[in-house]
C-alpha cells in the first residue's frame, strides 16, 4: 500500500498550506485512485484524512543544443495528491532529514 505513495512534495507553497490548512502534498502512483491515497495516508502516517484532490500532469517536451545538436526528449508525466487532515491532526514531514 506505501508503494502509492511516491514521495511528498515540499515547496514553499505546500509549506504554506501545510502551516495554515494543514493540507499535505505527494506524488503518487499514476492509476492511483482517491480511495488508494487516502488509505495508504492513513497508514503511513496514522493521521485521518478529511479529503483528497488529485492532479494529473502530462509530460512536458524538453530539448537542448549541444555539441553533437539538438537533443530532444521528453519528461515523465506524473500524479500529484492533496490532502486534507482532519482538525488537529499534523505530518512531521522533516523528522527523518
Amino acid at each position: 500500500m506505501s508503494q502509492i505513495i511516491i514521495k511528498p512534495i515540499i515547496t514553499e507553497k505546500m509549506t504554506a498550506a501545510s502551516e495554515d490548512l494543514s493540507r499535505f502534498g505527494f506524488m503518487v502512483k499514476y492509476d492511483a485512485n482517491k480511495l488508494e491515497i487516502k488509505h495508504a495516508i492513513e497508514k503511513l502516517y496514522s493521521v485521518k484524512v478529511e479529503k483528497v484532490w488529485t492532479m494529473r500532469y502530462a509530460g512536458k517536451s524538453k530539448s537542448k543544443f549541444t555539441k553533437n545538436g539538438l537533443i530532444s526528449g521528453r519528461s515523465g508525466a506524473f500524479k500529484k495528491a492533496t490532502v486534507s487532515l482532519a482538525e488537529g491532526e499534523t505530518i512531521d514531514l522533516y523528522s527523518n532529514i
